[in-house]
């Protein structure tokens, strides 16, 4: 099992960056996929076409999402925690991901994913 923890500098203050991560509408718009996400700890959530999955564990407005994530069945070996910080940084935000317990078949694609979707998926978002 791996983890994966990088920086992300966004052009867009933490308030507009929670929202693009926790509203259904505004995932769908920046993945150009069906989503499903209400930022409610214990509810469900995919996106991608259920590429990602899991549960919402904690969220602090504009500022932290947690997240349980699956690979493949729903055993406690396929299980990961993903933690998303948002910073205030000079022009925007500093997103923190830190990603635990990655299978160690799937980190690159999840480090690729991290960078190529999520990042910039949402610069792409923000510089319209």
């Amino acid at each position: 099992m791996k983890t994966y923890k990088k920086y992300f500098r966004i052009t867009a203050q933490p308030a507009d960056v929670y929202n693009a991560l926790t509203n259904k509408v505004m995932i769908e718009i920046w993945t150009g996929e069906d989503a499903v996400m209400e930022p409610i700890a214990g509810t469900e959530f995919s996106m991608w076409e259920e590429s990602i999955c899991g549960i919402n564990l904690e969220f602090e407005q504009d500022k932290k999402i947690v997240q349980e994530w699956f690979f493949g069945e729903e055993d406690d070996d396929k299980k990961s925690i993903v933690t998303i910080k948002l910073h205030p940084d000079k022009g925007g935000t500093s997103m923190e991901v830190h990603q635990t317990n990655i299978p160690d078949e799937a980190y690159r694609n999840i480090s690729e994913g991290w960078e190529e979707d999520y990042f910039n998926g949402l610069n792409e978002l923000f510089k319209q």
